[in-house]
């Protein structure tokens, strides 16, 4: 076992009186031993119950043999970060998250790995770490939040509680009806309860094949995810007997699985960042080409918020991403002979698997639209790509012209949005956002909201080299590449340019001759680093383009 390397021999004696010191037995060192890595904490609504996942891991690892070991890893709750400094914080925790991982795994030799994360940049990082690692491993996440329900009844979601701000500023909603809101949106702990990023992610975790059934979708206060938790703790163990390791599962074909699956669910953005990340720490990579070749082919199946009016305890009734995935194969779009964490192959997994709710899973035959949720855009503003949740876009918006109104910061937009300056048909650029010139490639979800919120949703887009939350909707494009800080075209727009949107072509244009650009660009003068100290001038210094998933060289 690799565990020997710390637990066998009289050379490891002084390794052993360590774990002694622990208050482990002889006996427990003779059997494999569990990395538990448990992302616990007392400030992220989906990582406050991860404690008890993590007991039931450990008793699931003690039945079938194993020995627990359990350590942490870090998590930023985008909610409360969103909107101030603190949200440059959120993306670069992935690679803390890989890295601190990655030095624990291997300094201690663990024979496997049980990964408990359930928030945004939480499971990416944990499955990059994977990845890297490459020792037998599963993710067992903390699961969902319950959707809420306002005072007269209507559920409710953590989009719709930052809207209702937007709405406030309006005129349209008073301080009780913030308030409805603010006590209701967010009922339980869990990850929040639309197809956000961290249910994306969650859900993804089994289309590729690391994460039991149910994984994604079971409530984070329903008892069957804590006997979710066991049988991951028991099938750790048997994915160490079998020696089956993550990249044995995380195949080209498997990524092509999750970005199918992707399309369907009609997952966030943002897992056109992770997912070319997680690939890259596979040596395998993926880019913005291969998704708008899936979305053609792959249709949109679910409508979840911020969508529609459906959240992740509507799915899991409705069958869950399985249920999800055995409707794809109906139109052979997923490679079912992959290996998944069961030890089996997707096939064997998806035996006797329904769809148990036509009107949550729509039938491929019936879907929402016959292309994925996720677009890529190409054009002379965006060379290198940018991205939408197509799905979460108001039929109005799929095709816009409007002019340009630029602000080098979020702070700036969102002064202007809520003081009444963006009218109808404008196009809000938002730049120096992206991942160097954050640095950390904020999400906008506050400037989103707002727009929806005060009525702008059909009639106003925006454009930013950051990012967006998964509770983003509206004309809301994101990533764009090259970034401002890296001189892309983003940064010659000026006010009053006009830009044409079409994203059923893929096309994103600002309507400036070329050689109009290239005299802006002549002229142009990258602004000094926003952050000069710390890790986020580190990471501004190793981060890549957001085409390439952000990730450090």
């Amino acid at each position: 076992m690799r565990s020997d390397n710390v637990t066998k021999g009289v050379e490891r004696a002084p390794n052993r009186s360590l774990f002694y010191a622990l208050g482990y037995t002889k006996e427990e060192l003779e059997r494999p031993l569990i990395g538990v890595v448990c992302s616990y904490n007392e400030i992220v609504p989906g990582h406050m119950n991860l404690d008890k996942i993590a007991e039931a891991v450990k008793a699931g690892v003690r039945a079938a043999g194993g020995t627990p070991v359990e350590f942490p890893a870090i998590a930023v709750c985008d909610g409360i970060a969103m909107g101030h400094i603190g949200m440059k914080y959120s993306l670069v925790t992935r690679d803390l998250i890989a890295d601190s991982t990655e030095a624990m795994a291997i300094a201690h030799q663990f024979d496997g790995l049980v990964m408990i994360p359930n928030c945004d940049k939480n499971v990416p990082g944990l499955l990059m770490a994977a990845a890297r690692v490459n020792i037998p491993t599963i993710f067992c996440s903390g699961g969902p939040m319950l959707a809420g329900r306002l005072n007269d009844g209507r559920r409710s979601c953590l989009s719709h509680m930052f809207e209702a701000v937007g709405a406030y500023k309006a005129g349209k909603l008073d301080e009780e009806g913030v308030e409805d809101y603010e006590n209701n949106a967010c009922p339980t702990c869990g990850s929040c309860s639309g197809m956000y990023t961290a249910n994306s992610m969650n859900c993804l975790t089994e289309a590729i094949g690391m994460g039991l059934r149910g994984n994604g979708t079971i409530p984070a206060v329903w008892s069957a995810r804590l006997r979710l938790a066991k049988h991951a703790g028991m099938q750790i163990m048997d994915l160490v007997k079998n020696n089956i390791r993550p990249r044995d599962i995380m195949t080209p074909a498997a990524f092509h699985n999750a970005e199918t699956v992707d399309m369907a669910l009609g997952c966030s953005t943002n897992t056109m960042l992770h997912l070319p990340a997680i690939a890259h720490e596979c040596g395998i990579e993926l880019d913005l080409d291969m998704s708008n070749e899936i979305s053609s082919k792959t249709p949109n199946l679910c409508h979840l918020a911020p969508a529609g009016d459906t959240y992740m305890e509507d799915l899991e009734g409705a069958g869950g991403v399985y249920a999800v995935m055995k409707e794809l194969t109906k139109k052979g779009l997923l490679d079912t002979s992959v290996m998944t964490c069961t030890g089996k192959t997707l096939e064997e997994n998806l035996a006797g698997v329904t769809n148990r709710n036509p009107e949550i899973i729509r039938p491929v035959e019936n879907p929402y639209s016959a292309d994925g949720g996720i677009a890529v855009l190409k054009g002379n503003l965006a060379p290198e790509g940018c991205v939408v949740k197509r799905s979460a876009v108001a039929p109005e918006m799929m095709s816009h012209t409007g002019p340009a109104r630029v602000f080098d910061s979020e702070e700036e937009a969102i002064t202007a949005i809520y003081a009444g300056k963006i009218v109808p048909g404008d196009v809000v650029v938002i730049r120096y956002e992206g991942p160097k010139g954050g640095p950390g490639m904020r999400e906008m979800l506050n400037p989103t909201s707002a727009i929806v919120g005060m009525g702008l949703g059909e009639s106003v887009a925006l454009i930013t080299d950051g990012r967006f939350s998964g509770a983003t909707r509206g004309a809301a494009i994101g990533h764009v590449s090259p970034e401002a800080a890296l001189g892309g075209p983003i940064a010659f727009v000026e006010e009053g340019d006009i830009i044409s949107i079409d994203i059923p072509a893929c096309k994103i244009e600002v309507q400036v001759d070329e050689a109009t650009l290239a005299e802006r660009k002549a002229k142009w003068v990258c602004p000094e680093p926003k952050v000069k100290t710390g890790y986020l001038a580190r990471y501004a210094k190793l981060v890549t383009s957001a085409s390439r998933g952000a990730v450090l060289e």
